[in-house]
């Protein structure tokens, strides 16, 4: 997978059907078998061509400002009735109501906001037993059907010690703080939940002179990027881990992290992509 944020240039996030198939259809062709929406409800003509393409998504709730009884509400009837409408949707694979604690700052400390994040776990699954649900992508994991880890290191040696061993399978984990963030709230225990790496990567390239940007690290030519690329999926790809979601698709204002610009130009070429992102596990 990789993350999609779904912006553009001259209209940020209200695209034509055309931008909308396109990206789909780029996906694909770079070898991409899903995307991570982030942070948006999903425009169901998007949701169209994921469908006929055969493109899986995870569905993210957007993450409300701060905590309190009204955020609670108004997220509560937001994501059910985004459940609702996209329920019939086949592209969609997992639903995911919170991401990185956003909102819920606190699960480990403030008994209230683990509640809610479990109670958004458990509307989810009554909503539709059919799906797996990520209660909290990313790190203070509690209620999930999958451990979403999210993780930036340029290293990818780091990601093998970390990922590469046959204990992850039983969710033990030889870093459980990789992002300063502890993995699981207090008292969760594995019971076979595959484990993802949700978010990595993030690699930029050095942006011209007076530009904004933003990555996880910075590479200064097309072969250093796609050296980069490369030595990260291997290892995410050699590892103990069920799957991987790359940040990002496409490059998104100031984050300049991209797959592609943000007007959709590849930064390798989409063969090169593709042989990258579609290697097969060793061993």
């Amino acid at each position: 997978l990789a993350l999609q944020q779904g912006y553009w240039p001259d209209s940020h996030l209200a695209a034509s059907a055309d931008e909308l198939r396109r990206d789909a259809e780029l996906a694909k062709e770079a070898g991409l078998n899903g995307l991570r929406v982030h942070q948006k409800l999903e425009d169901p003509r998007f949701l169209y061509w994921a469908d006929r393409l055969g493109l899986m998504l995870w569905a993210e709730m957007p993450s409300a400002f701060a905590f309190g009884t009204v955020t609670m509400e108004r997220v509560v009837r937001e994501w059910t009735e985004a459940i609702s409408r996209d329920l019939s949707h086949p592209s969609i694979v997992a639903w995911v109501p919170v991401n990185e604690s956003w909102s819920t700052p606190n699960p480990a400390l403030v008994p209230q906001q683990r509640h809610f994040i479990d109670s958004l776990y458990h509307l989810t699954k009554a909503l539709d037993p059919s799906r797996p649900a990520v209660s909290n992508d990313g790190w203070e994991i509690s209620a999930a059907d999958i451990w979403g880890v999210h993780d930036y290191t340029q290293q990818a040696s780091v990601l093998r010690e970390r990922y590469g061993h046959v204990s992850l399978r039983q969710g033990e984990f030889t870093d459980p703080w990789p992002g300063a963030k502890r993995l699981l709230l207090p008292g969760v225990e594995h019971q076979g939940q595959p484990v993802v790496l949700s978010e990595f990567g993030g690699t930029t390239f050095e942006p011209a002179e007076g530009e904004a940007w933003f990555g996880y690290d910075t590479v200064a030519t097309r072969e250093e990027y796609a050296e980069r690329l490369s030595s990260l999926v291997e290892a995410a790809v050699d590892s103990g881990l069920a799957g991987f979601c790359f940040t990002q698709f496409t490059d998104t204002e100031q984050e300049t992290n991209g797959l592609f610009t943000a007007d959709r130009t590849p930064k390798l070429p989409p063969a090169d992509l593709r042989a990258i992102l579609t290697r097969p596990r060793r061993g």
